[in-house]
């Protein structure tokens, strides 16, 4: 059982570590655009794709390297008690905490599969039927949900990436337990720091 774990946490980790590098050039991206959009103001017409385009980087740039922090450990933590406790009491109440961060990423991936299938333009309220019915062909994609800002972009892609990472630190957070449970059962964990 214990294989199976670590190999499953060696997969996860190594996805978000490649996704969260290659992620965190996603900053120069962001300041491109803002750069552009104050160059078009000053010299220019203002451009009317650049604000909401730094916020669509933004989501990105915090969601997908949002599981990328978690591995590293650089999530805040409350060290008044916790940086001096041994390394197995911290792995119990790590262990114990992260039922919580798995519920609550769990309600938020839950809440952004509705709110993505209704940006896809469904109008129920089973969120998993619809995208399995999307694979199936028996569900249709209706009209897009769009911004009300006179660019009018589409708002699923910002969706979906938002998805996409809740989902990938909920397998974080699933890694971080198996961690944990690891060190209690007495195995070596090598920290992944980078």
């Amino acid at each position: 059982m214990i294989g199976v774990m670590l190999g499953y946490v060696q997969v996860v980790d190594a996805i978000n570590r490649r996704i969260g590098r290659v992620t965190m050039y996603g900053l120069f991206a962001m300041m491109a655009v803002l750069l552009w959009s104050s160059i078009s103001k000053t010299f220019f017409l203002p451009s009317l794709w650049t604000l909401e385009i730094a916020q669509f980087a933004m989501v990105a740039y915090f969601m997908l390297g949002g599981p990328y922090a978690i591995q590293m450990g650089s999530n805040v933590r409350m060290d008044l008690f916790y940086g001096g406790w041994s390394t197995r009491r911290k792995a119990v109440v790590d262990a114990f905490t992260v039922f919580f961060l798995i519920y609550y990423l769990y309600m938020l991936f839950y809440g952004g599969l509705g709110s993505l299938a209704y940006s896809f333009g469904y109008w129920g309220d089973e969120p998993y039927s619809f995208f399995a019915g999307l694979l199936t062909g028996s569900e249709e994609i209706g009209r897009l949900e769009r911004s009300s800002t006179a660019w009018r972009p589409y708002i699923w892609p910002a969706k979906l990436i938002m998805v996409t990472g809740i989902f990938l630190m909920l397998l974080q957070a699933i890694s971080e337990f198996f961690k944990d449970m690891a060190r209690l059962a007495g195995h070596d964990i090598a920290e992944t720091r980078v």
